[in-house]
């Protein structure tokens, strides 16, 4: 039996100013990721669930990320069991990058997806 589906959004569905939280590792983060976003890995969000915002309202749900979905995806079930209203980033940070939304790095250099 398979899990069931997330919410996802695409890439041009997600407002500027939409609020993220990337799960992906640091050195992923540090490459390239999106401004604004909140960093939390995968590994840590259950330890670290006071970090996120809680005044989100039904136009607002928090977009989550990883690289290419599938980690992002973990997050939003787990999140969702946990009463936050949350949706996957459909393609994660390829999909972004590749669909030109802005990006950038902790690094100085041209932000890159890991």
């Amino acid at each position: 039996m398979f899990p069931p589906a997330v919410p996802s959004v695409d890439p041009a569905g997600v407002p500027s100013g939409a609020r993220v939280l990337d799960v992906r590792e640091p050195d992923e983060w540090e490459a390239g990721h999106i401004a604004g976003a909140l960093h939390i890995p995968l590994a840590e969000l259950p330890g670290r669930l006071g970090e996120l915002p809680g005044d989100l309202s039904d136009d607002d749900r928090l977009v989550v990320v990883c690289r290419s979905g599938n980690r992002s995806g973990r997050a939003v079930a787990w999140l969702s069991q946990n009463g936050y209203d949350a949706v996957n980033l459909d393609g994660g940070m390829g999909a972004w990058a590749a669909s030109g939304r802005p990006m950038v790095s902790e690094t100085g250099d041209t932000p890159a997806v890991l």
